[in-house]
């Protein structure tokens, strides 16, 4: 059975989730970056804040809920980001039963809209979430902006 959890409520598997998120979307760099976000996010009583899907005790997907994009449209907040979701737990609505458990832990943050970055095509419009703009990442590259009313 697949079960979804924030970093707050496993504080003790730090480690494990911070290398888990961070080897889906870092670099060999950058893991420090990824585990002092996570990190600092538990002291937080706001965003950021990272969650966690899984079946039995194996992570399958995660998920964050962030300040700010590393996008120019700074003046957004906040934003849904890294989400991730195994190969082999995809085609089955995992990352839309994220993506509605993001919104409500926006919700419950007292935000009224969730924004995110990609660059994917035809995927967030599927769950109701709208173009509203296009912008730049920090490396110049072009991505577009999608907002959901929470």
């Amino acid at each position: 059975m697949i079960s979804i959890f924030g970093l707050t409520e496993k504080t003790d598997k730090i480690d494990q989730l911070s290398k888990y998120v961070w080897s889906k979307w870092g670099t060999k760099e950058n893991f420090n970056f990824y585990y002092d976000c996570m990190a600092h996010s538990l002291i937080s009583n706001d965003v950021p804040k990272f969650y966690f899907a899984a079946d039995e005790e194996q992570v399958v997907a995660c998920y964050a809920i962030l300040r700010n994009e590393l996008v120019a449209r700074q003046d957004l907040t906040p934003w849904f980001a890294c989400l991730f979701v195994e190969p082999e737990y995809r085609g089955n609505n995992m990352g839309s039963k994220l993506l509605d458990h993001a919104s409500a832990e926006a919700k419950k943050f007292d935000y009224k809209q969730l924004y995110l970055s990609t660059s994917l095509e035809n995927y967030y419009e599927k769950y109701n979430w709208n173009h509203v703009a296009d912008s730049f990442y920090f490396n110049g590259e072009r991505t577009k902006i999608y907002v959901k009313e929470v």
